[in-house]
């Protein structure tokens, strides 16, 4: 069987505020150093936001301590019926 570590909801709420704070704060200095706009410069804010926000939840995942973990089954019928007992 595999286990599989479920994040907390803290990990998504809060990661996904440091994401869109931190997005902003890298346009804003990033039109304060003058670089234009573009596809590459967006790519880098959407990069350097991804691993700000990552490190936030890992940050909230370790401060929360251990998470429940999901133990999967490595045939499908006996993934199927994982899931289907967890619908119920």
């Amino acid at each position: 069987m595999m286990m599989l570590e479920l994040p907390s909801i803290w990990n998504i709420v809060i990661s996904t505020v440091v994401f869109f704070a931190s997005a902003w704060y890298f346009n804003r200095w990033l039109n304060e150093q003058g670089l234009p706009k573009g596809m590459t410069r967006g790519l880098a804010v959407f990069v350097l936001a991804y691993l700000v926000s990552w490190g936030a939840g890992g940050l909230v995942d370790w401060v929360a301590g251990p998470q429940p973990q999901l133990a999967l089954s490595q045939d499908a019928s006996g993934l199927l019926k994982q899931l289907d007992e967890l619908r119920r």
